[in-house]
């Protein structure tokens, strides 16, 4: 099923961000995620019969449910240490090092191909997309899942408490809300020959027992290790400690609001 495949400069620059913190990524960031995860694996069908693909899939949390669900399981990343992560967790998969525009499949390959917060952040995100086509079978579902609207959402001021730290974007650069408006998301969609189907939000709160595991969590996204290579670590933490104080509860645990929007194309 797999074929040659080279990362180029997007995922050589990802992968070691985005691995940088595996561990702490895979056991408190990534499940933050979880019932976003768990609502396009329920609304695509991903059973005993599904040939299923995670693009960008991190320390493969969906790829594990998606498994405990009976379906086949394949997916690919930039980071080797999410990666090693995601072998572990499910020892039947089938997993690889590549880049989302140079997916390392053979066309219509797949039942079901997932995309969570991933494919927006390629160098080329219509490319990538329209790789995740080539890999899916006619009739197949292809979702990406990101961001919903910002507007009134929590986990925004978390989302954007590191952008002092960073340089500033080019101009007409994706940012983490860029697909989050249901038009662009159907458009993305349609632009890369997919038919945009279903735009569903789910519910999915980020839960922290105590400050300590917050901030490991939040800092082991790509984006922070970005802004602890420019800014340093203390910097990073001190951010982040400040845009989490609001939601501190009374035992010093935290609870945070955050929306998934996701969007189900027929291949």
């Amino acid at each position: 099923m797999t074929t040659d495949s080279s990362t180029s400069g997007t995922a050589r620059v990802n992968g070691p961000l985005w691995g940088s913190s595996a561990g702490d990524w895979a056991s408190i960031q990534e499940g933050q995620f979880k019932a976003g995860y768990e609502a396009v694996l329920a609304h695509c069908r991903v059973g005993p019969e599904t040939d299923y693909l995670d693009a960008g899939c991190g320390a493969g949390m969906a790829a594990q449910i998606a498994a405990s669900l009976g379906a086949k399981v394949s997916g690919f990343d930039a980071a080797e240490a999410l990666l090693a992560i995601a072998r572990d967790r499910v020892p039947g998969g089938d997993f690889h090092i590549a880049d989302l525009e140079n997916v390392p499949f053979r066309n219509a390959s797949f039942d079901v191909v997932t995309g969570f917060n991933s494919f927006q952040f390629a160098g080329d995100p219509v490319r990538a997309l329209s790789e995740a086509r080539r890999v899916a079978r006619p009739g197949g579902k292809v979702a990406v899942m990101t961001w919903g609207a910002p507007e009134g959402m929590e986990a925004a001021a978390i989302v954007s408490a590191l952008r002092p730290l960073l340089p500033p974007p080019p101009p007409g650069s994706p940012g983490p809300f860029a697909l989050s408006e249901e038009a662009k998301l159907r458009a993305f969609a349609e632009a890369a020959g997919l038919r945009a189907e279903d735009v569903i939000d789910v519910e999915s709160p980020w839960n922290y027992p105590d400050e300590n595991s917050a901030l490991r969590g939040l800092a082991s996204s790509g984006v922070a290790a970005r802004a602890m290579a420019l800014s340093g670590p203390e910097a990073v933490n001190a951010a982040h400690r400040a845009a989490l104080a609001p939601f501190r509860q009374t035992d010093g645990s935290f609870r945070i609001r955050a929306t998934c929007r996701f969007l189900v194309a027929g291949a």
